[in-house]
């Protein structure tokens, strides 16, 4: 039977008292100081000055970064947050009482290891739970038990998993985890710099154009890289192999995987419906895409692109939620002597006559002056709501209009008396948390014909009959998310259109039923999972928009095709960071390299941005 949170206050009450006291709440608010505006941001100033050197737009954790990065070179810098709670979409809030959720994005990997190293993140608190083993595939069959897939960072033990479904397969994935490892050795020097400005490289004199040559290094690194084993058997023979050769030996497959649809090239590596599945959720996840379209495989690289602990393609939990992460971060900012404000909702940006941004004005009416403005907001809140569009080119303002945001995620999060157990793996009597209970959980994921089949319904403008859901407990890991005995559960799932079929809206009733039909699937995996339900929090597409800014509810601040990404993104022209505005700079998704918890956007714009300062 379907529970609705504002249904349930009184049961979420009574169930709550039976497992914890009003001690254990008080301790929570004072130890993480996340129920409040006052108490998110610690160190921050206790006024706001009306002039600094660098104002950054929006405390998302790209936000955060890029002021962190700034503040750390001796520029004065105040970042302006709208909501009450620091991190975008990398937050902690406790929305039943008692469970803390990371209520937007909710693992961690591909924050860049430079910045982790550089921000000194340990020591400002950051704490990661790595995940072994790390995914678990539960399969619904009339055998008892059902078969499951359970991998994790051990080849052996994966293999003899695969082995289950296909010999042939378990012996084909080492193989393709070096392949792939390779690939994302090859793209990883193009995440920590700007897009080379090809614009750039003929222009100014002799000197400058040999300086701007330094811009190509990043991508020249990645046109030569070797893969290990090849470089080793090459090394066997008299001569070294010439730099590139790898490459191209290596190319014609390394574009295929960039273009084509990741259903071809898992085709082209294994037979087994499961573990095709399993991978190609990785490739679709976030983005509105079938295993079956071109150039999904590059989503599924951007997802193993990151490491934990020096191991590459690991998750993990942050300890405390997604929002200590953002904690940390500003932790590191203040310490250097950022000033960063909750509630504070940027208005427009100030131009000065020679259409140079020179501050930003808030909706109560207060300017803040500065030298350089910094958006961590989306490209389409930037420039289509805080820049007057005659300011701005016709061309790009068109661009940033056509960018794809659709999105095809609903976030649910759940409160639960105890861990699901699943027919595949049955708890055991003591009710503990099993290894597979630290995964990523993918139901509804037996094969990638039901995820193209979710696709194709929400293409249609129809949530997913059978939706693919990634189900979390990082309680299982971090017990202190949860009363003693209860857990969290995150649930992201897809698809579900921004836009429903026949002018529907995302009314409460959609909302719920949506929600209900998630439930009904976990039930078949998991019997027992629906009564175990204390409260949920759900976030469609549009809620996603409005609560944390994401445009169309896309977790990427648009696409992350091919046509979207590198030299495109935002807009051709325009992928160094700068902005038609001169002393206007994007640091967000919506940059290079894109989304995902990575930090690498704010990064790489704050030296672009210190650069230009240095040059005022």
């Amino acid at each position: 039977m379907a529970r609705h949170c504002g249904a349930m206050a009184t049961r979420i009450q009574a169930r709550l008292n039976t497992v914890c006291s009003s001690r254990w709440l008080q301790d929570w608010h004072l130890s993480l100081g996340l129920s409040g505006a006052r108490l998110t941001h610690a160190g921050a100033a206790e006024r706001l000055q009306r002039e600094y050197d660098a104002v950054v737009i929006g405390a998302g954790h790209n936000g955060l970064v890029a002021a962190a990065y700034l503040q750390q070179a001796g520029v004065r810098t105040a970042v302006l947050e709208k909501r009450h709670v620091l991190g975008g979409a990398a937050v902690t809030e406790e929305i039943v009482p008692g469970f803390k959720f990371s209520r937007a994005s909710y693992l961690l990997s591909l924050l860049r290891p430079q910045i982790y190293a550089e921000l000194e993140l340990q020591r400002h608190g950051l704490r990661v739970l790595p995940r072994d083993p790390y995914s678990f595939t539960p399969l619904l069959e009339d055998r008892s038990p059902p078969r499951s897939l359970l991998l994790g960072h051990n080849m052996a033990q994966n293999q003899q998993q695969i082995a289950q479904f296909s010999q042939k397969d378990a012996q084909a994935y080492p193989e393709y985890e070096a392949f792939m490892g390779g690939m994302v050795s090859a793209l990883d020097p193009l995440l920590d710099s700007p897009p080379v400005d090809t614009a750039a490289l003929g222009k100014g004199s002799l000197l400058q154009q040999l300086r701007n040559l330094r811009a190509l290094w990043p991508l020249l690194q990645a046109a030569g890289h070797q893969q290990p084993a090849l470089v080793q058997q090459c090394s066997s023979h008299t001569t070294s192999p010439p730099p590139g050769l790898a490459l191209g030996q290596q190319l014609p497959r390394y574009y295929e995987v960039l273009t084509a649809p990741i259903s071809k090239i898992l085709d082209q590596w294994f037979e087994s419906e499961p573990l095709k599945a399993t991978l190609a959720t990785d490739a679709v996840i976030g983005a509105m895409t079938s295993p079956h379209t071109p150039g999904s495989g590059y989503v599924l690289l951007h997802h193993v692109m990151g490491e934990l602990e020096g191991r590459r393609g690991a998750w993990g939990y942050v300890a405390g939620g997604m929002g200590a992460l953002s904690q940390a971060i500003a932790h590191a900012a203040t310490a250097w002597g950022a000033h960063i404000f909750a509630e504070k909702a940027v208005c427009h940006v100030l131009l000065g006559r020679d259409g140079r941004a020179q501050g930003v004005a808030l909706q109560d009416g207060t300017e803040v002056r500065s030298k350089l403005v910094l958006s961590n907001a989306s490209p389409q809140i930037t420039f289509l709501e805080l820049v007057p569009q005659r300011q701005l080119p016709k061309d790009f303002v068109q661009r940033i209009r056509q960018v794809d945001t659709r999105s095809p995620v609903t976030k649910i999060n759940v409160a639960v008396d105890r861990l699901p157990s699943f027919l595949a793996a049955p708890n055991a009597r003591d009710g503990q948390p099993l290894p597979h209970h630290q995964c990523s959980i993918h139901l509804n994921c037996e094969n990638t014909h039901l995820l193209h089949q979710a696709f194709t319904e929400a293409t249609h403008g129809h949530p997913s009959n059978r939706p693919m859901i990634e189900l979390c407990i990082p309680s299982a890991l971090d017990p202190g998310l949860a009363p003693q005995g209860c857990h969290v559960v995150s649930l992201f799932t897809q698809y579900t259109p921004s836009v429903l079929a026949d002018g529907q809206s995302w009314d409460e009733q959609a909302r719920n039923a949506y929600a209900d039909r998630v439930f009904d699937c976990i039930e078949d995996y998991a019997p027992g999972f629906k009564a175990s339900v204390i409260g949920r929090d759900i976030l469609t597409p549009p809620d996603l928009e409005r609560i944390f800014g994401l445009p169309g509810g896309n977790i990427f601040h648009g696409g992350m095709s091919l046509d979207q990404l590198y030299f495109a993104r935002p807009a051709p022209s325009y992928s160094g960071y700068r902005s038609p505005i001169p002393g206007l700079y994007l640091c967000g998704s919506g940059a290079h390299p894109g989304g995902g918890v990575m930090g690498a956007a704010g990064r790489n714009a704050a030296q672009v941005a210190l650069k230009d300062f240095r040059s005022l």
